[in-house]
């Protein structure tokens, strides 16, 4: 690596003709980087000015082909270089940043925030990235608005507030920052050299969410110890190493619980060799050493098992009793004193457990209200989330936020017969209650619909649709997997639907809780159970010289064959009028 202040390569040949005179005149000439047609040439543009020039046709050898590549330039080509330094190579680095790696030094951290921010909760944190951290990506849809605060691993203590768009250094790490009208991008390569919290900041009334994604280290590995002094001074003893927990940023040894936090962390087995192998002085003879296999078993830690835990989540507490034992030739075991079994650390008796957060209530926007006059309800969904973003049971009844309020549209209504709020079985009402009991991705393979789209119309009778996906929970790293459609096995449930948005006249129209069941009940059984059908001609419209009969079309039950309101035929396409004459004798003579 080249010391921080040996400066850019590339830099340094621009700056080099800042004293020869450019079309008459001197400039101070900064490196243009990254140029895809000819990334060997060097190019650079005048200070203050957008005037940019190709000083010489080749850089000179070893300059940097890319900003963010190995590759370097070699007689004006560019030349492909491995993360191992080694030209042309094709090694890289993983996502971890390990050259060569297999990507088990670090794990893949995804999810969504949905901001519940007001005038009274002006801020709230989205997510913290600790330090180490690569390929950080954040995506905010809505309102609000991203900020950053950093602590270093001395403490040291930072902010900043993305104002604007660019790209700039926090406490040395690069970000790169989009503000647009409706949403904000953030994106760190890292590696972070700090910890980092990604905060949001109230600006609006509607509600915002943040999707993120990053490579969190894995911070804490099993590192194998030196050998423990041997059991026996003389004669012939044993030895065994163990393993410790290892904090790779502060390089201390912490308890071994942190390590058991990493489903990929594998604690390596202990080692056992010979030692001290010669003849103690006072005896007459030389002590056979045996293979360890047949050899009397030195004595143990054995433990019971783990208590429950105090607590079902938020952190508890489980504990457990150690003792020292020793197993004899016959394979009996009996308790022995603790110190025969210092040459390995005790295990812990107590430990931190369920340290994952408690599911808490999440509630989703609010629906339209079911009025378009006067006083009406509204209705949203709320959600029991657990700490992985999943959708769960196990929250307090008591802290539910409410799923309906009322409303009140502005626009006055013409003869209102009800000054209460309507209780509407409205789709929202609907929807809220199907993702309340609605399918959870588990461990087996199942369809798990996603929410209904709006109306496709803003009045009269439309369509919504819906995205179904086969999914299956990864139990060991705890994430969610989709699969082909023919891997779930049973009815996949409907991606499309009838609904019904009011009528289109235009004209201001009175409700009763009954039209509005009809109006806003499962359409698609309607479809099935309800349907227009000719039922005879009206009278003749003339008694004699020819008259005209109409045909008559109800709405009829397919089932009972009984006439139904015509309502319940709203999503059906009324037959066309027939016509037919009668009476065509003359009329006598008056």
């Amino acid at each position: 690596d080249c010391p921080p202040e040996a400066g850019d390569f590339r830099a340094q040949q621009c700056s080099a003709h800042n004293d020869v005179k450019y079309q008459g005149q001197f400039y101070e000439w900064l490196p243009v980087s990254n140029d895809p047609d000819n990334p060997c040439s060097l190019k650079c543009q005048a200070k203050g000015t957008t005037l940019v020039v190709e000083l010489a046709p080749k850089v000179l050898d070893g300059t940097r082909c890319y900003t963010e590549s190995l590759d370097m330039c070699i007689s004006g080509l560019c030349q492909i270089v491995g993360c191992d330094r080694q030209l042309g190579s094709a090694v890289k680095e993983d996502n971890c940043g390990v050259c060569n790696g297999d990507g088990s030094t670090c794990r893949l951290v995804r999810g969504q925030y949905k901001s519940q921010l007001s005038a009274s909760k002006p801020e709230d944190t989205v997510v913290a990235i600790p330090y180490g951290s690569r390929h950080v990506r954040l995506v905010l849809k809505g309102p609000d608005h991203l900020y950053l605060e950093t602590k270093t691993l001395q403490g040291v203590k930072g902010e900043n507030s993305l104002s604007s768009t660019g790209s700039f250094l926090m406490d040395n790490s690069s970000i790169d920052f989009q503000k647009f009208p409706d949403k904000e991008i953030l994106r760190i390569s890292g590696p972070l050299t700090a910890d980092f919290t990604v905060k949001i900041r109230y600006a609006g009334e509607a509600d915002s969410s943040v999707q993120f994604i990053f490579y969190q280290p894995i911070i804490h590995r099993w590192r194998e110890t030196d050998f423990f002094p041997c059991s026996a001074s003389c004669g012939g003893g044993y030895q065994l190493t163990s393993a410790e927990c290892f904090d790779l940023r502060s390089n201390r040894v912490v308890a071994d619980q942190y390590c058991h936090y990493y489903p990929e962390n594998i604690k390596p087995k202990p080692k056992l060799q010979e030692c001290n192998l010669d003849p103690c002085p006072a005896s007459d003879g030389y002590k056979q050493i045996m293979p360890y296999d047949l050899y009397h078993p030195l004595p143990r830690w054995e433990s019971t098992p783990w208590t429950a835990c105090s607590s079902s989540c938020g952190g508890g507490i489980q504990s457990r009793s150690v003792s020292c034992v020793e197993e004899d030739i016959q394979g009996h075991i009996s308790p022995v004193e603790e110190w025969k079994c210092m040459y390995t650390p005790k295990m812990p008796v107590v430990q931190p457990c369920n340290i994952f957060d408690c599911p808490k209530w999440l509630a989703q926007e609010w629906s339209p209200c079911t009025v378009t006059c006067g006083q009406g309800l509204r209705y949203r969904v709320v959600l029991c989330i657990d700490h992985r973003g999943m959708h769960t049971g196990g929250c307090s009844p008591k802290t539910k936020p409410h799923i309906k309020e009322e409303c009140i549209i502005p626009t006055p209504c013409y003869k209102p017969k009800e000054k209460v709020p309507v209780e509407a079985k409205l789709p929202w009402y609907k929807q809220a209650q199907e993702l309340e009991e609605g399918a959870v991705v588990s461990e087996e393979p199942s369809f798990i619909p996603e929410a209904w789209s709006a109306c496709s119309v803003t009045c009269g009778v439309g369509s919504q649709m819906r995205l179904v996906k086969c999914q299956v929970l990864l139990s060991f790293s705890q994430s969610v997997a989709d699969l082909p459609i023919d891997e779930c096995e049973g009815p996949k449930p409907v991606s499309q639907r009838a609904c019904y948005s009011g009528p289109c006249s235009g004209e201001a129209t009175e409700y009763n809780p009954e039209e509005t069941d009809l109006m806003y009940g499962s359409l698609q059984e309607f479809d099935e159970l309800y349907d227009w059908e000719y039922e005879g001609f009206t009278q003749c419209s003339e008694s004699c010289g020819g008259g005209v009969q109409e045909a008559v079309v109800t709405c009829l039950n397919k089932q009972t064959r009984e006439i139904a309101d015509e309502m319940l035929c709203v999503t059906s396409r009324r037959p066309p009028q027939l016509l037919k004459a009668c009476n065509l004798e003359p009329c006598p003579p008056r």
